[in-house]
């Protein structure tokens, strides 16, 4: 084991990512070691913290904490960490990231790709792809909550167990904020307001196909499995009494229950083809799910922001995605514009 050792890096060695440098310094330091290493601040140059992808320059002094004189003996063969990610996904899901940190990685989840699998999801979802988001840490990170499969937004990764379970318990003591974009059939009346049907499992399908059916609330104790629901809702804009853009936080987290709120309220969501009928187009009398014309027929309902008390610095974390391609060109066509409308509409209400 080496001592701690101060180098200059040499006039011609200049101009390139620290790791690479490294590794051919010392070529028993791989990757993982290198990125711990930077991570827990031992690696310095000039003596401020730095990144394995940090370039550097002729002249600058690298710190160089104590090292092993070999490389550790490679680890017995176990099983893999996950299912083999091909360049494409892998590529996919790593431009999906939003944000991260030492402890979070939060996505910007596309539609069409399941948060897990399942009945029906088939084997190509967010938490199979996850080898591809370890980012030098020796364990995958992982899910604590999830969106369906066709809806898009913001997913939060931890990336230890520790993490996760911090944000498991945030989630189920509701000190999380999640805030969605809808684009929905007709104009709903009042423009503000609180859904509190119930909601109880209709049979007929498995897992995500499993369709939810709305109980009125003074139905809901005498329903054998039906559970409390409550969503709060607000337009933001509309196109005349044909369609609007609604914000939608729920307050409990059922399945399906957005979509099952809104058909309810006689507003489905648009392109919902299980709750807003595939094949009904909306014709200006407020139902419907298809709008025709221009507007794709994929779901419209988008996890737009998260808010959450972060772990460890105690400080609240809130993460806005953009809309998926699909919703922007809809909200091009139908004038609708992301900067017109306040982040949390239900802010000012008492």
């Amino acid at each position: 084991m080496s001592g701690v050792q101060t180098i200059r890096v040499g006039e011609d060695e200049g101009d390139q990512r620290l790791d690479r440098w490294l590794k051919k310094k010392f070529p028993q330091l791989g990757q993982i070691a290198i990125e711990k290493l930077c991570r827990t601040g031992q690696l310095r140059i000039d003596g401020g913290r730095v990144k394995p992808a940090t370039r550097i320059e002729a002249g600058q002094e690298v710190r160089i904490p104590p090292l092993p004189d070999t490389a550790p003996a490679p680890a017995r063969a176990s099983r893999p960490l996950g299912p083999r990610v091909s360049d494409g996904d892998q590529q996919m899901i790593q431009a999906a990231v939003l944000w991260k940190d030492d402890h979070i990685i939060a996505l910007n989840k596309p539609p069409g790709l399941p948060s897990q699998g399942g009945s029906g999801q088939g084997d190509r979802h967010v938490d199979g792809l996850t080898t591809a988001l370890m980012f030098g840490y020796k364990d995958r990170p992982k899910l604590v909550h999830r969106l369906d499969k066709d809806t898009s937004g913001v997913l939060l990764l931890a990336r230890t167990d520790r993490i996760a379970r911090a944000l498991s318990e945030a989630f189920r003591s509701r000190t999380t904020r999640k805030i969605y974009w809808a684009a929905v059939a007709g104009v709903p009346h009042p423009r503000m307001g609180t859904i509190r049907f119930g909601l109880v499992k209709g049979g007929g399908g498995r897992g995500d196909n499993e369709k939810m059916i709305a109980v009125h609330p003074r139905d809901i104790d005498a329903t054998e499995g039906a559970k409390r629901a409550t969503t709060d809702y607000a337009v933001l804009d509309a196109l005349g009494t044909r369609a609007s853009w609604c914000a939608l936080v729920p307050i409990t987290g059922r399945t399906h229950q957005l979509r099952a709120h809104m058909a309810e309220l006689g507003h489905p969501i648009v392109g919902d083809g299980k709750y807003g009928g595939s094949g009904q187009e909306n014709l200006g009398d407020g139902w419907g799910a298809q709008l025709g014309g221009e507007i794709s027929k994929k779901l419209h309902l988008h996890a737009r922001s998260l808010s959450f008390d972060h772990p460890i610095t105690k400080k609240r974390i809130t993460l806005t995605a953009p809309l998926p391609d699909h919703m922007a060109r809809t909200w091009k066509t139908l004038g609708w514009h992301e900067n017109d409308v306040p982040d949390d509409p239900f802010a000012d209400v008492e």
